[in-house]
Formats: C-alpha cells, structure tokens, sequence
C-alpha cells in the first residue's frame, strides 16, 4: 500500500470516527449545556424563576414528579409540558394578583434532556434519574437501571404516566410484586415520555 493511500485511508477513518462522536453527542444533553427555546419542561429539571426588581419572589425549584412548581405566591403551577416562555407567561398571570406589571424568565438550569426521548423514573427508587429510551424497554430494565426500589418505597402503589397528545394516561404497576416476586405480569413495555412515580410508604 503506498504513502498516498495510507494517508487518504486515515482521513476517511478520521471523519467517519468525528462523525460517529457526533451522533452521539446529539442524542444525549451535554454537561452544562443549555436547552433551546423549544425545550419541554418535565419532571426532574431545575428551573430558576426570575422576577424583575423582586428578588424575594425570585427562586430555584426542581420540577416535582407531579410536573408541578411552587415558588413565592405561586402555587402548584403547572410546569410540566410547557417551555419556559410559557411557563414565565402562566407566572406573570398569577403575579399580577400581587405584583404590578410583573416581568418573569424562567431559565432551565438543570434538564434531564428531550422529554420525549426518555424515560424518567422520580421519586422513591435507589437513584430516581431520566433514561435514554431504546426500543423493546420494559418496566423491569428501568428499575434495573435505577438501582431498584429505596428502602421506604411504596412499590405496589407506583405508576406509569404516558401521554398522547393532549391525554394523560395513569397505569398503576406493582412493582413489589414484580421485583421481590417475580410476577412478570407486571413488566409491562415503556414508551418514550413515560414517567414512573413511586411513592413513598405511608408507615
């Protein structure tokens, strides 16, 4: 093989190799990175609410796996499913009960990435995280990559929330049953989007 060809070889196994870094790259946010304007809010994200000349109603609150936010006047607002220019908007709406021409941003500090590409497991489980959805995933593969069920879960009480345009659907799962007891009628198959929110045992 001469020197040319070689060199042409290494070239092209150097683009395609940057090009596979790239795909890659797109699929999953990148530490620190910011979200676009388009960005859906879900459950799990930190979200800073800034209001203008009014420092005391201005806070950092995570996203409850309920998908909603509380902050100074404004409580249990809706944030899930919306962007943060809607979400600021909604704010406003209720501020301006209390505060005169309030003027509201709303930045996503923190994202667990597209909303509609994951999975997200909140609430009682060894390490509530988002995962990247993959084809064929069951509801035994999250909890696997999740570490389980925390010590005061309430298992048999958690749920699958899935949404289909503008309709919310709530599965109730047993997960007690499907981890401690083997019963694969509760392995039921994900979608991208789902949430799964285990409880917290009441005793």
């Amino acid at each position: 093989m001469t020197r040319a060809w070689i060199l042409a070889l290494t070239v092209v196994l150097g683009f395609w190799a940057g090009f596979a870094e790239a795909q890659a790259q797109e699929q999953l946010p990148a530490a620190g990175a910011t979200p676009s304007a388009n960005y859906i809010i879900g459950p799990g994200d930190t979200l800073k609410v800034f209001v203008w000349s009014h420092a005391d109603l201005s806070v950092v609150v995570p996203v409850r796996p309920d998908g909603r936010i509380s902050t100074p006047l404004v409580e249990d607002m809706q944030a899930s499913g919306k962007t943060s220019t809607q979400l600021a908007r909604d704010i406003e709406g209720v501020l301006q009960e209390y505060v005169r021409t309030p003027t509201v941003s709303v930045i996503v500090e923190q994202f667990v990435g597209a909303f509609s590409e994951s999975v997200r497991v909140v609430g009682q489980a060894v390490k509530p995280q988002a995962l990247g959805y993959r084809e064929g995933m069951t509801l035994l593969d999250a909890m696997i990559a999740v570490g389980g069920l925390a010590e005061y879960a309430a298992g048999n009480r958690a749920k699958v929330i899935r949404r289909s345009g503008d309709k919310q659907t709530e599965i109730k799962v047993r997960l007690d049953d499907l981890l401690n007891d083997g019963d694969v009628r509760q392995n039921m198959p994900l979608q991208p989007g789902d949430i799964v929110i285990i409880p917290e045992s009441r005793f």
